[in-house]
């Protein structure tokens, strides 16, 4: 076993402290990100070492709300690797419209591009009336904004040239208005969202889902907490229920492997086994 350095040593009592002062569970996540992410978290607070910054996150609430939406933040974007959403919209969507009601879990939801991804893309496909939406996450203010719906004017132009990858069935300009230098989305595309803090390290399954999507979390995770995850979603999911991940993500060597098949593989889309 490799002997700990000065900096590993910190960051575990560090990681640690977060956990048994505020509930936020990140001893499992992958070091290398950890690390990169505490050491922006140092640059911004101001304190030379990770036991530093342990001092100040155990008697400063708000200096402990920063470093988890620093530990937290994900960048996304509408529609975000269009060939996703369009397995999505061919591939899935054909076996979901079998159902009366649908429940769909965004696990991760960040800022919310993706929720409204997929409620466009429902809405489009003549899902949107008989699904629920899940949208969870960890971090408050990522919630938050995802519940507001408002992204820089900037950023759509990509957006909209996602979409019609995707195989959009209308103008991305559609579901949006704009003023004061943001795009704001339609409203009713949140009608039947219920948003929620929810931990994938901590908290228990949603039950009777039938579309699970989480891309681009468990990079963060290490094997132990991936299986979590992956244990989390497949109890989750009825059977023939749909696991979307993220380019980079896979269940290969997974312990909960076996619970799913490749359904898109190219796309990273599983389907849960029957038994």
């Amino acid at each position: 076993m490799d002997e700990l350095t000065t900096e590993d040593i910190e960051i575990r009592l560090l990681l640690e402290a977060l956990y048994r002062r505020y509930h936020y569970d990140f001893r499992n996540y992958a070091q290398a990100s950890i690390k990169r992410r505490l050491r922006q978290a140092r640059q911004q607070l101001g304190v030379a070492t990770f036991s530093a910054l342990q001092d100040r996150l155990l008697h400063d609430p708000e200096a402990a709300s920063r470093v988890v939406r620093l530990l937290t933040v994900q960048v996304s974007d509408f529609f975000r690797d269009p060939g996703y959403f369009r397995a999505i919209r061919e591939k899935v969507v054909p076996h979901l419209k079998t159902y009366p009601s649908l429940k769909v879990w965004i696990a991760g939801c960040s800022a919310g591009e993706e929720l409204h991804s997929f409620a466009i893309l429902f809405r489009e496909e003549g899902l949107e009336d008989r699904t629920l939406f899940y949208a969870t996450d960890i971090n408050q203010s990522a919630l938050d904004a995802a519940a507001q719906g408002i992204y820089p004017i900037s950023r759509l132009q990509a957006f909209t040239e996602n979409h019609r990858l995707s195989g959009g069935r209308s103008s991305l300009s559609d579901y949006y208005t704009t003023g004061y230098g943001g795009a704001v989305f339609d409203k009713s595309l949140r009608e039947r969202v219920v948003f929620s803090d929810h931990s994938l390290v901590t908290d228990a399954v949603f039950s009777e889902m039938h579309l699970i999507s989480c891309r681009n979390v468990m990079i963060y995770f290490d094997r132990q907490l991936q299986d979590r995850a992956l244990g989390l979603f497949s109890d989750s999911l009825i059977r023939n229920g749909f696991l979307g991940l993220g380019s980079k993500e896979s269940l290969r060597f997974s312990a909960r492997a076996d619970d799913f098949v490749d359904f898109v593989k190219d796309e990273k889309i599983y389907q849960r086994r029957m038994a």
